[in-house]
């Protein structure tokens, strides 16, 4: 029985947030805090009477150390599910070291104004170190190494699908399918239709920040970059159809070419339609991709932060989005002196996701396993001081649990491959 602090109550969050209630015979507690407190008594509202776990909520603004620590000091938690916003990975660390209590998130830091000077001197010697240019790494939290090693606790980065599902699927095919893995394909298939002309289905800011940006992938023990949406491949997904996709720049690339021994070349892709394409273009265009503040109307505002307002919350696309997602890795490498091929898969089925837990598929599948990861780590299954991703650890009781909470794997051993 344990307590979990969840900072953060948006889609995901929602998500994470009634799967932990579910899953009372683990977490007896659950303190849900963020800016938006009627946010957290809502969910509070829905869930009593429907779960053995005791539920309150709690108002922190995530940005400030002081409040965190507070807070933490306060509740009392084993651990801390982090899914507010990337931009706050670093402070609720920072809380969660002051108070020695366990970390969790789903998504590696990145700075919110990408044009302050002190970061962007750090970010611009990275930049020529590494070989790419995206505005994410984990090198800051990776930091914390020593210090979350020297306070007996554990940072558990990355407990979404990807990142997390795709790296733990990655730790699993090298245990059990593989003696080297040469290459990983991560594939990202949305086939669901929300009916709006355009909309994000996570975090508006942070998936428009994502998309525009150069892409790249790991080959040969270094670093290939892309411009945005250079590559682009054809895939027929299983239950979904075939789509188009494109390469992107993502977290746990970073993560996998370290972890993985012998990767010769791991690549991303993410399906979009032609519409969401050319709506992104047009608002790059314009500047209303812009993170840096601009006047209007005698005041600062950051045009991107503007346009999360207009555009439609993800955590309302549930009732209205139709389809499946089709999320997984496709692998190559030898076994027992023998090239082989597997792909890993999960589909999940946007109405499905809605009638269980009122949110659609895309915060559905980073909302359960940040659960799984944090039921990881308060049960000792994952449990150690320091910082780590999700493939540091056995990957086998976090696929089993995937199995039991509502993302079945299906292992296919004759995949098609991506060119």
């Amino acid at each position: 029985m344990s307590k979990v602090l969840v900072i953060g109550c948006g889609g995901v969050a929602g998500v994470a947030i009634r799967k932990c209630a579910q899953n009372d015979e683990v977490f007896s507690e659950i303190c849900i805090a963020s800016r938006t407190l009627s946010k957290c008594e809502a969910v509070k509202a829905e869930l009593e009477g429907k779960t053995k776990a005791v539920i309150t909520t709690a108002k922190v603004d995530a940005d400030k150390v002081d409040e965190l620590i507070a807070l933490i000091k306060e509740v009392k938690p084993d651990v801390v599910l982090n899914l507010a916003l990337p931009y706050q990975d670093l402070t609720i660390m920072d809380a969660c070291l002051a108070t020695g209590v366990d970390y969790v998130d789903t998504a590696n830091y990145e700075a919110e104004d990408t044009e302050d000077p002190e970061w962007r001197e750090i970010y611009e010697k990275r930049c020529k170190e590494k070989g790419f240019t995206a505005y994410f790494d984990y090198s800051w939290q990776w930091a914390y190494q020593d210090r979350f090693k020297e306070a007996g606790i554990t940072a558990l980065l990355g407990t979404g699908f990807d990142p997390g599902v795709t790296s733990v699927f990655s730790a699993y095919a090298l245990k059990h399918y593989f003696d080297e893995i040469h290459t990983i394909d991560i594939l990202d298939c949305n086939g669901g239709d929300h009916g709006y002309p355009f909309a994000t289905n996570f975090n508006p800011e942070i998936n428009l920040r994502e998309v525009s940006a150069n892409g790249s992938y790991w080959e040969n023990g270094h670093w290939v970059e892309t411009k945005p949406m250079e590559i682009k491949r054809e895939y027929n997904f299983e239950q979904v159809g075939m789509k188009d996709m494109y390469l992107l720049h993502h977290e746990e690339i970073e993560s996998l070419a370290k972890n993985i021994p012998g990767v010769k070349r791991i690549r991303f892709f993410m399906t979009f339609g032609q519409s969401y394409l050319t709506h992104m273009k047009c608002l790059e265009n314009v500047g209303m991709l812009r993170t840096d503040p601009v006047m209007f109307n005698g005041q600062e505002i950051v045009p991107i932060q503007f346009l999360r307002t207009l555009l439609p919350d993800p955590a309302s696309l549930g009732p209205r989005t139709v389809g499946k997602t089709n999320i997984g890795c496709i692998f190559t490498g030898i076994k027992d002196g023998k090239e082989r091929s597997i792909k890993i898969y999960n589909v999940c089925d946007h109405q499905e996701c809605y009638k269980e837990v009122k949110s659609q598929a895309i915060s559905y599948t980073t909302g359960v396993p940040a659960m799984i990861g944090t039921m990881m780590v308060v049960k000792g299954l994952w449990k150690k001081p320091g910082v780590f991703n999700v493939e540091d650890f056995d990957p086998d009781p976090y696929m089993e649990a995937l199995n039991k909470w509502g993302l079945p794997w299906i292992v296919d051993e004759n995949p098609v491959l991506v060119d």
